[in-house]
Order: C-alpha cells, then sequence, then structure tokens
C-alpha cells in the first residue's frame, strides 16, 4: 500500500513554519499540501521547503478532500492541519493501522490516554460538543465494529477506495463527521489512537463554533434522508 501525507491549509504560515520542518517526509509516498487561496504567504513557504502545493479549484472544506483524492496516486491519505497543535510525529503511527487493513483512522483527543487543550479548564465547550456529537452519530448509525468518539479531528487517514465509496458531498464543511457516518452505514473497518493536543499558538480557527455546527446539523439531517 502507498500512503501519502495531504497537508490542509489556508494561511496558515506561522503554523507551518513551526510544523513542517519537523514532518519526516521520506516516510511517505507522496507529501503535498492542499491550499484553499492563501494569501498571507504559505503558498510560498511551502514550496521554498519542497512541498507541492495544489491549490483547489473549488472553495471549502469538503472540496479540499476531494480535490486531494483526486490528485492523489496513493493508495491511502493521511490528512495533517499544520497549525502547531499535534506533532508531526505522530504522523507515522497510520501506516501500522492501514497495514493491519483499517479504512478509516482517526487520531482522537478525546479517547482515554488523549489529551485534549480544554483539559486544562473547568469548562470544556468543543470537548463536551464532539463528545456529544459522537455519541449522536454512533447511536443513530452505528451497528457494528469500534465506536469512533473524536468525529471531528481533522487528523485523520483513509483508503482512497473507501473514500471513493463513501460518495462524500462536494459543498460544505461536514466531511470529517461525514466520513465517519458513511463508515458506520457502509461497514467498514475503522480505529481511532489516542493523541496530545496542546492550545493553538497562533493564528485564528477556520471553524467558528456557530456557523459549523449548524452545517454539521444540516448535514445530519441530509443524512438521515440520505440511501446507503
Amino acid at each position: 500500500m502507498t500512503i501519502g501525507l495531504c497537508l490542509l491549509v489556508y494561511n496558515e504560515l506561522e503554523g507551518c513554519r513551526q510544523t513542517v520542518p519537523l514532518v519526516s517526509a521520506d516516510q511517505f509516498d507522496e507529501v503535498f499540501a492542499v491550499d484553499g487561496g492563501s494569501t498571507d504567504g504559505t503558498i510560498e513557504y511551502l514550496r521554498s521547503a519542497g512541498i507541492e502545493v495544489r491549490v483547489q479549484p473549488k472553495k471549502g472544506y469538503n472540496a479540499a478532500y476531494i480535490h486531494a483524492y483526486e490528485t492523489t496516486s496513493c493508495d491511502a491519505l493521511i490528512f495533517f492541519h499544520p497549525k502547531g497543535t499535534i506533532l508531526p510525529a505522530q504522523t507515522l503511527l497510520f501506516r501500522n493501522y492501514f497495514s493491519l487493513g483499517y479504512d478509516l483512522i482517526i487520531a482522537s483527543r478525546i479517547m482515554k490516554g488523549a489529551v485534549n487543550e480544554e483539559d486544562v479548564h473547568v469548562l470544556k465547550p468543543r470537548k463536551w460538543f464532539v463528545t456529544g456529537l459522537g455519541m449522536l452519530v454512533a447511536l443513530i448509525w452505528k451497528r457494528e465494529g469500534n465506536f469512533v468518539g473524536d468525529v471531528l479531528h481533522g487528523f485523520r487517514g483513509m483508503t482512497k477506495s473507501a473514500f471513493l465509496e463513501i460518495e462524500p458531498l462536494d459543498r460544505g464543511l461536514s466531511i470529517d463527521v461525514e466520513m465517519v457516518v458513511r463508515s458506520y452505514r457502509k461497514k467498514m473497518k475503522r480505529i481511532e489512537f489516542p493523541v496530545h493536543e496542546r492550545s493553538r499558538e497562533f493564528g485564528e480557527t477556520h471553524f467558528r463554533p456557530i456557523p459549523t455546527a449548524k452545517g454539521i446539523f444540516r448535514y445530519l439531517l441530509f443524512e438521515l434522508k440520505r440511501q446507503a
């Protein structure tokens, strides 16, 4: 199996400067970035670091994933957001799970043994939302196989054949939870493993809480009507 590493970026210059030098590019069959239209020098930096940048022709988070799979020659892709919250060395853990036949692999920030950036706080709104969403999704669609709790973590891997089989939407920002839901419905082999997350030191999140939550629940309503 050939495995590629895809960096998903959008105006993430400082994160790339801190993270990209730590990426073990020689451990992957292909390393490239999918850019959503950066204007802060992210594209120029990545190219100067020897990373091929593929600017997505259609805007949107879902569209970024689709463009990555459409342009890769690898059998599987690992998606990594180089924003400085997860150590790049964790990308090397995916290969073993792919070799065991898993279709979808997710690095969890909320399962036992993991560390979430909100763990140092009394109130953990993001962690609680993700936990609740994961339980809801499993209650509705999971019928067998492993439970996936961190349904919104973009640090994940999936085989190309499985991605094509789930037939993801080419619009919106539902792709992370969509991959989990569809893996349940398609009875794909899936697993998650714990990782340590730290707080973002620079830049801002591109996923504002309220619009993101609305988009996710719109997708869930759509999925309830969608044929398996």
